[in-house]
């Protein structure tokens, strides 16, 4: 218990600083659960009106298109927050899949626990919208990246990001989040490869 509540708050004062009885109130609005991999948290439909703290485990966020390819949104390890965020901000049924890769363990935040908690703790409000700003820049400069870089490049990119988790992921995943078939990636690696 105490690593989850260590973590979580260290992610909380990155960017604001709560007092212990403020540390209470956050954590008491959090549920926890666990999840073994494959399992699908959230899908097309669903009322995702939550939010997930990663403790433990990888998840990923994901939409499929008309020719059953999906196309990966983002990663989530532990520290990391992942949500279906259409269906969290406007109480519309979620647009995204959200799976568990590896075995894991969250904390979920309700959007009506998280309204309560700006109320009761109005440092959260500072902080979530500073993940949110986070969160747009970051989408942004992947669309900037995506019309801009080169496969190589978005790799890289991919690399330096996600350099913790990458030897556990399946290539195809990689594929898919850099925006390239998985053959294509597959050739592109060999070459990266032979260049060093």
């Amino acid at each position: 218990m105490y690593f989850m509540e260590n973590l979580l708050l260290q992610n909380i004062a990155k960017h604001v600083t709560l007092t212990p009885d403020e540390e209470k109130t956050v954590l008491n609005a959090f549920a926890s659960d666990r999840f073994k991999a494959k399992t699908i948290v959230i899908k097309p439909g669903d009322e995702a009106h939550f939010t997930y703290f990663v403790l433990k485990g990888i998840l990923r966020s994901y939409t499929i298109d008309d020719n059953g390819n999906a196309h990966i949104l983002s990663f989530a390890t532990p520290g990391w927050w992942v949500a279906d965020m259409y269906s969290y901000l406007t109480g519309k049924p979620a647009i995204l899949y959200v799976d568990v890769m590896e075995d894991c363990e969250v904390l979920i935040l309700q959007k009506c626990d998280s309204e309560r908690l700006f109320k009761e703790v109005p440092k959260l409000e500072r902080f979530f919208r500073i993940l949110t700003e986070n969160n747009l820049i970051a989408n942004q400069q992947r669309v900037l990246d995506k019309m801009s870089l080169s496969a190589e490049e978005r790799y890289e990119k991919f690399l330096a990001k996600y350099s913790d988790i990458v030897n556990c992921l399946p290539q195809k995943y990689i594929a898919s989040f850099i925006g390239v078939t998985p053959e294509f990636f597959s050739k592109m690696k060999a070459n990266l490869l032979r260049r060093k």
